[in-house]
């Protein structure tokens, strides 16, 4: 049997009862390490668990996975995914290479940041697509981000924005010379993402076009969703741009029209200096 668990967002004692039953008694354990990261290293989860890891890099899951899946027909094994297996990004190639072998599958569900989002008072269900926000070079700086984040805007809905993760990256050099050496992770945080959005604004607006999204829309800043030390910041995407949440990892929402009990919930997260006047813009059922 494939497991595939969720571990939820915050640390050890996040996974579920039934997540936890079904790692203990499996053979091999294996903990995808490259879409998000718990609060907590992979010390502290074998000691809750009772037992070791194997961590499992993009290139693991992505081009050995029949590795991972060896022997699963016969033994139990455990892939385990910080959030939700099925949340922001979902390991659907695994599930379909698993049933072409003949093995099946267990989905144990758990919290990830698509649903826990709500902890800042925007309602779920005002959510439209949600987008990622990708770290820009001096020769790549794509946009189609943001005319994602603008069509929900124009349709009322919010926008989740989920932060680039930079983990076991090479160097264009290492990596045409076939060199494995890793650059330091990185995670792009709210004011980065936020300096990305105002660069969009500002390049069209010198190409005459006004935006959906200004200076002044408001957003929500998240840092740490689920652990002890969690942040939310609400204020104008300028705001956004100089707010210091600390730590990974982080998103950020770009909102779209807000219900009243919205911007009340909004009020309990200000930066300094914030204003939530915007009658024109408030929807009321």
């Amino acid at each position: 049997m494939l497991y595939l668990v969720g571990l939820g967002l915050g640390d050890a004692k996040d996974i579920t009862v039934k997540g936890l039953e079904a790692v203990r008694q499996c053979h091999r354990v294996y903990l995808e390490a490259y879409t998000s990261i718990l609060t907590v290293g992979k010390e502290a989860l074998e000691e809750f668990y009772g037992k070791e890891l194997i961590l499992a890099d993009r290139e693991t899951v992505e081009q050995e996975a029949d590795n991972i899946l060896k022997d699963a027909d016969v033994s139990d094994v455990a892939f385990l995914v910080v959030g939700d297996p099925f949340g922001a990004t979902t390991h659907s190639d695994l599930v379909l290479r698993a049933v072409k072998l003949g093995i099946p599958y267990k989905v144990i569900h758990n919290a990830s940041i698509m649903n826990a989002v709500g902890c800042c008072g925007l309602q779920l269900y005002s959510f439209g697509e949600t987008v990622s926000i990708v770290f820009w070079t001096d020769t790549w700086k794509p946009e189609s981000f943001f005319d994602k984040i603008e069509k929900n805007r124009q349709n009322g809905m919010h926008t989740l924005c989920l932060l680039d993760i930079k983990v076991k990256e090479q160097s264009l050099e290492n990596l045409m010379k076939g060199r494995k050496i890793y650059e330091p992770p990185r995670y792009m945080s709210v004011n980065q993402a936020a300096e990305q959005l105002l660069a969009v604004i500002q390049n069209r607006r010198l190409q005459g076009k006004e935006s959906a999204i200004t200076e002044n829309t408001i957003c929500v800043g998240l840092a740490r969703v689920g652990a002890p030390d969690q942040k939310i910041a609400s204020g104008t995407l300028k705001q956004m741009s100089t707010v210091e949440l600390g730590g990974p990892l982080h998103s950020l929402i770009v909102t779209g029209t807000l219900h009243p009990l919205e911007l009340e919930m909004l009020q309990l997260f200000p930066v300094a200096g914030s204003s939530f006047e915007q009658p024109a813009c408030q929807r009321t059922t």
